[in-house]
């Protein structure tokens, strides 16, 4: 994906540097300081309500719990803790997956040599090193999932429905 980007870049600033050479530093600094948020942007295809998500609320990011998904418009209505708001992908991004989060969720943590469990009801979610959240294994009676990839609390959330059909929820 990554090179994808680089030959895309390369590309329009062949083209932008022939056409614009004037404006080129311009526009690639749009384009490096965009390009980012493109990729960190939500889809609202993954939000389900309930979820817990960071909005940017006129600079001030904050979170959030959405409320409703709207496909057709492409928003999520989101209760940001001081009113209920349509938000856009690009203003929405995910809460990374935390211990603070888990406790807030209310799992129960225990030490294990180096590595640490997390307990809610019958389900584990088990990182091999502490604070590490890149590499999880998480398991609900026989359905056993390991990412090695850091989730969002918004993911771990919908996991936990898909393999418990209960919510998960801040008591």
């Amino acid at each position: 994906m990554k090179n994808f980007f680089v030959m895309w870049f390369i590309f329009v600033y062949r083209k932008i540097h022939f056409y614009f050479e004037s404006h080129f530093a311009v526009l690639m600094i749009f384009f490096i300081f965009d390009l980012p948020k493109t990729l960190a942007m939500l889809k609202i295809g993954n939000l389900k309500a309930g979820d817990i998500i960071a909005v940017n609320d006129e600079g001030i990011v904050r979170e959030g719990t959405v409320v409703s998904v709207s496909h057709e418009e492409n928003q999520a209505l989101v209760d940001n803790g001081v009113q209920e708001f349509w938000y856009t992908p690009a203003e929405m991004e995910a809460v990374p997956l935390s211990e603070d989060q888990l406790m807030r969720l209310g799992f129960l943590k225990e030490d294990m040599d180096g590595a640490v469990k997390y307990k809610k009801d019958s389900f584990r979610l088990v990182t091999p090193k502490k604070g590490d959240f890149s590499n999880i294994e998480m398991w609900w009676r026989e359905d056993r999932r390991h990412f090695s990839f850091p989730l969002g609390v918004h993911e771990l959330q919908n996991l936990h429905y898909d393999m418990t059909k209960i919510p998960l929820h801040k008591p």
